[in-house]
């Protein structure tokens, strides 16, 4: 099997009730005949105030194993039609598809890493890109930079977050450690004093279980919270709007 990026941006609004990790989960139900999701990854790109966006600045990559090139044409197909169906009137949707092997891909790395600290232009992505799959879809077309940043930064393998994998949203608050790891899903201690998480060991995951992409594998960072107990770092929010979070960065 070969791995496909698919990597979606801006496709909502300020009123909308869904934004773009959730139009990216939804692409699982498009995928051809003999393709399977291996998961879904929300990046976050830089919040400032000469970036035009909607809450966080984040788009997603969905990571899909493909028996053979030859599918990537309708992958890419069902992918443009998946975002021009459900892209809310008034976003800027952009599209990025990439696979394992392409020799394009250091330069989109590279450009997608600029993404997390310095405000670059679409035509910096067009030219990360130029080998690669990029579309826009509606309105500026602003969502390319963020669909090529997310894959960009997927390939490279250590950033982002987990938002589909697997059973993720099935288990329940507390799950052992032996059954995350079964899942293929690594806890991995922050405690400075070296403990490490036992195989029968509880994870208290506050009903938000997200791991990191750390090392091209989904790597939850836990801490000690007891005899047995450990408790996933990181909790959910609300979901901020623009304003919001430029009061605060500002404040």
């Amino acid at each position: 099997m070969i791995r496909a990026y698919v990597g979606f941006d801006d496709t909502d609004t300020l009123d909308s009730d869904r934004g773009t990790g959730k139009l990216a989960r939804w692409f699982q139900d498009e995928l051809p005949e003999g393709c399977t999701l291996w998961g879904v990854v929300r990046q976050q790109l830089l919040v400032h105030e000469d970036i035009p966006y909607t809450s966080h600045n984040s788009s997603a990559c969905v990571i899909v194993e493909i028996p053979e090139l030859s599918f990537l044409d309708d992958l890419i197909s069902r992918a443009v039609r998946h975002l021009e169906g459900h892209a809310l009137h008034g976003s800027d949707p952009g599209l990025c598809v990439a696979h394992d092997g392409d020799p394009g891909l250091p330069r989109l790395v590279a450009f997608s890493q600029k993404c997390t600290n310095l405000v670059v232009s679409q035509e910096d992505a067009l030219e990360a890109t130029r080998d690669i799959h990029l579309s826009g879809h509606g309105g500026s077309n602003d969502g390319i930079i963020g669909a090529a940043a997310a894959v960009g930064l997927t390939v490279h393998g250590w950033s982002g977050r987990f938002i589909e994998f697997g059973r993720l949203r099935d288990l329940p608050d507390r799950v052992r450690v032996s059954e995350l790891e079964g899942l293929n899903i690594l806890p991995v201690s922050l405690d400075r004093d070296g403990l490490a998480p036992a195989p029968r060991d509880l994870v208290h995951t506050k009903g938000w279980l997200r791991p990191r992409l750390w090392g091209g594998r989904p790597v939850l960072p836990v801490l000690p919270k007891g005899d047995g107990l450990w408790e996933s770092v990181g909790e959910k929010r609300r979901n901020g709007r623009k304003e919001d979070t430029l009061h605060i960065l500002r404040a």
